[in-house]
This record gives structure tokens, sequence and C-alpha cells, in this order.
């Protein structure tokens, strides 16, 4: 039998269905260690994803394009609930946790008052 504890929940919530009454429960987490490319332009923000899906690392991607952390490779370490500006909070904790390998990142970016965000997730808690 499978084990209740992996994706098979996940998998549902992830296309959005009641997304947002989901989002106060532990079980989504409250922090998030994320990575991410911030550009102010689209054109740019596109131009950073068209690398990553070349196979550029993301932290190499980051540190060429990214306005933003970038000499930390996009890192912006672990941010609390709450702490995010709201559609990148929501695009965060909607992402699988991944690594800079093989990463799973926003596509296309979320557009967030700063500009465009490229995001990627390596750990939750």
């Amino acid at each position: 039998s499978k084990s209740a504890k992996g994706g098979g929940g996940g998998a549902k919530g992830k296309d959005g269905g009641g997304e947002e009454k989901k989002g106060k429960e532990a079980k989504g987490g409250n922090a998030v260690n994320v990575r991410h490319i911030l550009c102010e332009k689209q054109s740019k923000c596109l131009e950073a994803l068209e690398k990553l899906k070349a196979g550029q690392k993301f932290n190499e991607v980051a540190a060429t394009y990214s306005e933003d952390k970038a000499r930390s490779g996009g890192s912006l370490g672990w941010m609390t609930r709450g702490s995010m500006v709201g559609p990148f909070q929501d695009a965060a904790f909607a992402l699988p946790v991944s690594s800079l390998g093989n990463p799973t990142y926003t596509d296309p970016p979320v557009k967030t008052k700063f500009g465009y965000h490229i995001i990627m997730v390596e750990g939750k808690k």
C-alpha cells in the first residue's frame, strides 16, 4: 500500500484548487529556502529563462542577470511566510523543492512591484 505521507495529496493541490484556503495550514510549511533571479524588465528576465532552459546553472544565471542578490547566486536564504511580497510568496510555496543541478523554477516569471522573478526553492520547513 502507498504511504499517505508522500506526493499523493500534494499533486492534487498543485493545480490551484483552493490553494488560498490551504495557505494557513502548517502542511505548506512556514519557511522556504529560496533563490531567485530578479530583472526589472520582462525581456531580460525571459532571456535569463532561456539560459536556464539551455541548461545553465541557476546560480550562474543569477550572477549574470539578477539585479538583486546576484553575488550569492540569487539565494535569499530562508524566508518566512509573511516576509515576502504576495505573488512571490504564493509562487515560492507552490514550487516543489529542487536542486541547482535539476531546478524547478517559475515559468513564466512572476511579476511583482520589484520586477520579474524566476524563483526556485531549495528547502521547506
